[in-house]
């Protein structure tokens, strides 16, 4: 994994699009990166991708399974238990309100860790392809986690996340 200085957001977004480019092309999804990284040491604690693991999978829900899986098999829900307090997200597009696949959206699954993530970096806020109106950024908000946009890598995230899709 490179070395990425500390609060070199474009850096991590870097890395958070190579996941992305690990997902395999669908044209019923993004496919989006995950990096969660603990700010205290600088240290990568782990990265997903969309569809990295089996079921329809999103690239926060990877992150974290794998992490709960690093962690003895953990329950994802208690993952909050085990992990250090100053923790930065950082995901392609912006985290999920809602899943129609009956999963949990990754929305949900960030708040789980309140208190513990306290800032959600993304690089493009999700588009209502799939899901209109996505509440995701004021729920995170509202429950004290900042989402701050890293700008300038928009275009290469978006033509990443829509690969696969029919161009209308």
């Amino acid at each position: 994994m490179p070395a990425i200085p500390p609060g070199d957001h474009r850096g991590y977004m870097r890395l958070a699009l190579e996941q992305a480019r690990q997902s395999p092309p669908k044209p019923t999804n993004y496919r989006v990166g995950a990096v969660l990284v603990d700010t205290a040491t600088n240290a990568v604690l782990a990265t997903g991708y969309t569809l990295e693991l089996p079921g329809n999978t999103h690239a926060e829900q990877c992150c974290l399974l794998k992490l709960a899986e690093q962690h003895g098999g953990v329950p994802e829900d208690r993952l909050g238990d085990v992990l250090p307090p100053d923790l930065a997200l950082y995901t392609t597009v912006e985290p999920c309100s809602q899943r129609l696949s009956g999963n949990l959206p990754c929305v949900e699954r960030v708040l789980r860790l309140a208190g513990l993530v306290r800032v959600v970096y993304v690089g493009v806020l999700e588009p209502e392809t799939f899901v209109a109106e996505n509440t995701g950024r004021r729920r995170l908000e509202e429950a004290g986690i900042a989402v701050v946009r890293v700008e300038g890598l928009e275009e290469e995230i978006l033509e990443v996340a829509t690969a696969g899709h029919v161009k209308g």
